[in-house]
């Protein structure tokens, strides 16, 4: 059982479990502490956005060839002047920016680079539905400032020292994880006091899963695999809990939270439109692989761990399943068998 006591403010929690390792500077909880920060501010223009004219698309078009939300932007500037001048992070990687946001104020002393999508489900913002936001902290090997995307590429980490995500809802939430040593905590902003306080300490993924997430509306365009995976999901079998219900909400954060604590798995299966997948790697998949396996879950590609995937460029895609160690053992055989 957690001896982690409901309530504990996030700084004091953070503080608190640092002086566990020696050794430790200080500066991944600083870290955390901004994130926290970027978590709040985003939290408070979203419940003023229908009052501010800060809804709707602002014109542009992202690194993605999306259409960024009004919204999109604010959250990003809003990470970005999270970083800055905090002497830990030169280089800020985001959905909505094509190259690296470079802190030159940062370039000596810093250590991390952070990779962020700022707003994730921005297009449920017009009918006030879930959105989150996704980030992903990695070391810098070597010093000095970066000279091109391969240089950062060829510098960050291979491993996550920290993950996690915001879910905007009903209230606002903060899961991440620095590593097997801490599990995957939960806090819940409690907006009277302005902290982040602990809520779901040490979550698990439950064994059984409840629900899947998918946009079948693509399911034509899908491979074998994952086709004969959602029969697989929707056919009765009572011991294995099957069928399954369906939860899609269009907001990445806000399904795989849900699979998170109810079990299950969600997926975005390359298409014959997008072979290469449609989810980015470095902001989306991996930091919320790392919550999910470090919460006894798994995710894939559909033919290796996300975790192992090569990193080769800083907006680089991926097929995604992600959930329940079962259910992506079943994906993964699903996915052998049409290649067998």
């Amino acid at each position: 059982m957690s001896t982690k006591t409901i309530g504990t403010r996030l700084h004091r929690f953070i503080a608190e479990n640092e002086a566990q390792y020696p050794g430790a500077t200080g500066e991944l909880s600083a870290l955390l502490a901004q994130i926290g920060l970027a978590g709040k501010r985003i939290s408070r223009a979203l419940s003023q956005a229908g009052l501010m004219d800060i809804l709707g698309a602002s014109g542009e078009t992202n690194v993605q060839g999306e259409t960024q939300q009004k919204l999109d932007a604010i959250a990003n500037d809003i990470f970005l002047d999270a970083f800055a001048y905090g002497q830990l992070v030169p280089a800020v990687v985001t959905e909505e920016m094509e190259l690296a946001a470079y802190l030159p104020e940062n370039e000596v002393n810093g250590k991390y680079v952070v990779f962020v999508d700022p707003l994730d489900g921005s297009s449920n913002l017009d009918v006030n539905g879930g959105v989150g936001s996704i980030f992903s902290v990695r070391r810098i090997d070597g010093g000095g400032a970066f000279t091109s995307e391969d240089d950062l590429i060829a510098r960050v980490s291979r491993q996550q020292v920290a993950a996690g995500y915001f879910v905007f809802g009903p209230s606002t939430m903060l899961v991440y994880t620095c590593g097997t040593a801490s599990g995957v905590q939960g806090f819940t902003l409690d907006p009277g006091i302005g902290e982040f306080l602990l809520s779901h300490p040490d979550i698990r993924i439950p064994a059984q899963g409840l629900y899947y997430a998918a946009n079948e509306g693509n399911v034509n365009e899908w491979e074998a695999g994952p086709r004969e995976f959602v029969k697989w999901l929707q056919s009765r079998n009572t011991p294995s809990g099957r069928p399954y219900g369906t939860r899609y909400s269009g907001a990445l954060v806000s399904d795989v939270h849900r699979i998170l604590l109810k079990g299950g798995v969600y997926f975005y299966p390359a298409t014959h439109k997008a072979p290469d997948g449609k989810l980015r790697l470095l902001y989306e998949a991996a930091p919320l692989a790392m919550v999910l396996e470090e919460a006894g879950g798994a995710a894939s590609s559909g033919t290796q761990r996300i975790l192992d995937v090569p990193i080769l460029r800083s907006h680089q895609r991926t097929p995604l399943y992600i959930g329940g160690t079962a259910e992506i053992s079943a994906l993964e055989s699903f996915v052998r068998a049409q290649t067998a």
